[in-house]
């Protein structure tokens, strides 16, 4: 398929995540097609004119979803919570590639249900993880260093001086709950507030960390096989603005286990977007869409199923290609 035949609909496409996913995609390709969609289209015109070959359309969830009004869509892209789960529901049905980055760990059943029942032709990624699986990518690339791992222990810090959209602010004020986690080689589902940890952060002080249920926690439990696994929320100021600068989004890593070597270590390393949260997940969006798509010189990815950020998405060396966008990691940091 040509590149110019290619056509997307981001949904929230005008908003603080949707707008990266949009420009990202665009100085990629001029010819794909992108369809700016979201309850005030109105809204988006400008973004619209700024991309080129890009258009607005009026799509509102909670009164359904009706694909009919578009003439031909080859990936979704949504930047919306999708409660009704309407869709994926709707990509599996028409055979459309689809990625929805909103999903928590409790949230994914019904679609993984769906997909036994249902022959998928077309990509459909869970991409609920922290930005839209970067941190995962990361873990993956690190865990390479060792023989055996005993822990992974990762938190995302959330900088109140970076602008976020409303997706964003949702798991923001709405993190506070039940969260899965592994300890021990046991599943839990545990009380946030009741099972906090102390986080180090780069500039040597440390703060409290509330549990999440992210995708992260079951896709570093596969990759990894560590009998202990957890994802924290916590809420600071990011190295960015401590150097004075744009509110950064901070990725903390800290892996415990058994050297290539044989030497028994942690190994601690951050991941810093200077650009904030949402240019993060946008970007791991895009990395998705560049492998559904064939963009950048990609294998265009034509079988259908169930994906995940570390199935579909590649790279050998994510560290280096995420250092292309502005993120930045440090290693072995004290």
């Amino acid at each position: 398929m040509e590149s110019q035949e290619k056509r997307i609909l981001i949904i929230g496409g005008y908003g603080q995540v949707g707008s990266n996913i949009a420009r990202l995609i665009r100085k990629s390709d001029s010819k794909i097609k992108l369809i700016l969609a979201g309850r005030n289209p109105q809204n988006g015109k400008l973004l619209a004119t700024e991309l080129g070959n890009a258009e607005t359309a009026q799509i509102n969830l909670e009164k359904g979803f009706n694909l009919d009004q578009f003439h031909k869509i080859d990936l979704i892209i949504s930047a919306l919570g999708d409660e009704s789960n309407i869709l994926r529901e709707t990509s599996i049905a028409k055979g459309i590639a689809c990625i929805t980055v909103s999903e928590l760990a409790d949230q994914i059943s019904p679609t993984a249900f769906l997909s036994l029942h249902k022959k998928i032709t077309a990509p459909v990624v869970f991409a609920g993880h922290w930005q839209a699986g970067l941190l995962t990518l990361v873990v993956r690339q690190l865990a390479e260093k060792f023989s055996h791992i005993e822990t992974v222990e990762t938190a995302g810090l959330y900088d109140e001086k970076d602008p976020v959209g409303p997706l964003v602010t949702n798991e923001v004020t709405g993190f506070v709950g039940r969260a899965l986690m592994r300890k021990d080689g046991k599943w839990l589902h545990v009380e946030s507030k009741a099972n906090t940890r102390m986080i180090k952060l780069f500039d040597g002080t440390s703060i409290v960390g509330h549990p999440m249920g992210t995708l992260d926690v079951p896709s570093i439990a596969a990759l990894t096989g560590a009998e202990n696994i957890r994802f924290d929320f916590i809420v600071g100021n990011s190295i960015g603005t401590n150097n004075g600068l744009e509110a950064s989004h901070d990725l903390y890593i800290e892996i415990e286990g058994i050297l290539l070597s044989g030497e028994k270590t942690k190994l601690r390393t951050i991941v810093s977007g200077s650009k904030g949260n949402s240019h993060l997940t946008a970007v791991g969006v895009y990395l998705i869409t560049e492998n559904i798509l064939g963009l950048n010189g990609k294998s265009t990815q034509k079988i259908g199923g169930l994906y995940l950020p570390e199935t579909i998405v590649s790279e050998d060396d994510i560290i280096k290609r995420l250092s292309e966008f502005g993120i930045h990691t440090i290693e072995d940091a004290s």
